[in-house]
């Protein structure tokens, strides 16, 4: 009897991690929607909205908790809720990130200055596609889809570097505007952030399948 009740957890355990990355997400292209449309109400609705994602973090915890408690799983089965464990954290953080650029947007006092906008919303898609496959991956336990979100990483890189230098330039100026080219860069700092984490779950993922760590996010 004690094993049909294990599968059990693990499967809520997985939809609790799965429903945790689809919101997750929708705070990440939220929080640019406002950021784009310049739509406050919207911004203020993602930073309350991060109240229900602790909370489901929190719920997740005690599972994990429970099921290892209960069960006291053994080689893959704990790596299974170590790995659920891990991805959580990863999961509510980018969500703390999506958070942070609604703030950073509201913040910002004008949009006159010219704005990198192309290479910013690269960085959003591509973050969003990073954490669509890592959830994909993380469901399937999919290897190869999970050393390919790395890559991604790379490219995210690459524009956050490109941005900001960019960005940077745009004060010799407009010394006036600096509060708002430091808050554009604290956005272009949490979409990479996001990528990274996006990453850091497909480490995980390969953990859990293979049993060692295999560093991605170099």
């Amino acid at each position: 009897m004690m094993r049909p009740q294990f599968e059990a957890d693990l499967q809520t355990l997985q939809k609790m991690i799965l429903e945790l990355g689809e919101k997750t997400k929708s705070a990440v292209l939220k929080s640019m929607e406002a950021f784009n449309t310049e739509n406050i109400e919207l911004a203020l609705e993602v930073i309350e909205e991060d109240q229900r994602i602790n909370k489901l973090e929190e719920e997740i915890d005690e599972l994990i908790v429970v099921i290892i408690t209960r069960q006291q799983p053994v080689a893959v089965d704990l790596r299974r809720n170590l790995t659920a464990l891990k991805i959580a954290h990863d999961l509510e953080r980018v969500a703390d990130y999506a958070v942070n650029i609604a703030k950073s947007f509201i913040r910002i006092r004008t949009r006159e200055i010219e704005v990198p906008i192309e290479n910013i919303n690269m960085m959003h898609t591509l973050g969003i596609e990073m954490l669509s496959r890592a959830l994909e991956a993380y469901q399937n336990e999919d290897l190869k889809a999970a050393r390919e979100i790395a890559e991604l990483d790379d490219k995210v890189d690459e524009l956050y570097g490109e941005t900001v230098q960019t960005l940077m330039s745009r004060l010799v100026d407009s010394q006036e505007k600096v509060s708002s080219v430091t808050q554009l860069a604290f956005i272009c700092r949490y979409l990479e952030r996001i990528a990274d984490y996006a990453t850091n779950i497909s480490e995980n993922i390969y953990y859990l399948v293979k049993g060692k760590h295999m560093f991605l996010n170099q």
